[in-house]
């Protein structure tokens, strides 16, 4: 077993949603990566969009960097990978979508049923901080249009403090000599 951290560091969010890729779950389940996908497209009408889908390859080449994967001229990965979101990481793990060579094993069952932990306590963590989130969001919205107003109420301060009229004409009786 694994540490949730590790497993946290795994998922990535990618077109808004929280998924992990085809390579990493391999790992996690001792098996080749090559083998994984194969049992995959043998079973893709168990994986509809929603559980699984290729990242693009401008989806490949943000994620590069966080992932520290190799370019494919030094023998890196040279197929775009599958992300699997949480309902496509919990299909195998029923009888009913059993990939059948990937997950007979018991480290596979064993790390498919620690993934699925790590997803629903990460679930439930963004649901109870849901509502702090739509708080500072208001506070947010309500801050956003003080900018302006502030910026407004400095060029007035700046105005009363840093007068910049010209001389005024002086009123009264003008002597021969003074213009």
């Amino acid at each position: 077993m694994i540490s949730n951290e590790l497993l946290v560091s795994k998922i990535y969010s990618i077109r808004g949603q929280k998924v992990m890729l085809d390579n990493d779950l391999a790992e996690l389940y001792s098996v080749e990566t090559k083998r994984l996908k194969e049992a995959v497209r043998r079973n893709i009408s168990r994986f509809p969009i929603d559980f699984m889908f290729e990242i693009s390859k401008h989806e490949f080449e943000s994620l590069r960097s966080q992932i520290a994967t190799s370019n494919k001229s030094r023998g890196g990965t040279r197929y775009l990978p599958f992300a699997f979101t949480e309902q496509g990481v919990a299909m195998p793990a029923c009888p009913v979508g059993r990939l059948s060579t990937v997950l007979k094993s018991e480290t596979a069952i064993q790390m498919n049923i620690q993934i699925i932990r790590v997803f629903t306590k990460m679930r439930e963590m963004l649901s109870a901080h849901k509502d702090i989130l739509q708080q500072m969001e208001k506070i947010e919205k309500r801050i956003t249009g003080h900018d302006e107003d502030i910026e407004t109420i400095f060029q007035y301060l700046k105005k009363l403090l840093n007068p910049t009229q010209s001389p005024r004409q002086r009123i009264g009786f003008k002597r021969s000599n003074e213009e």
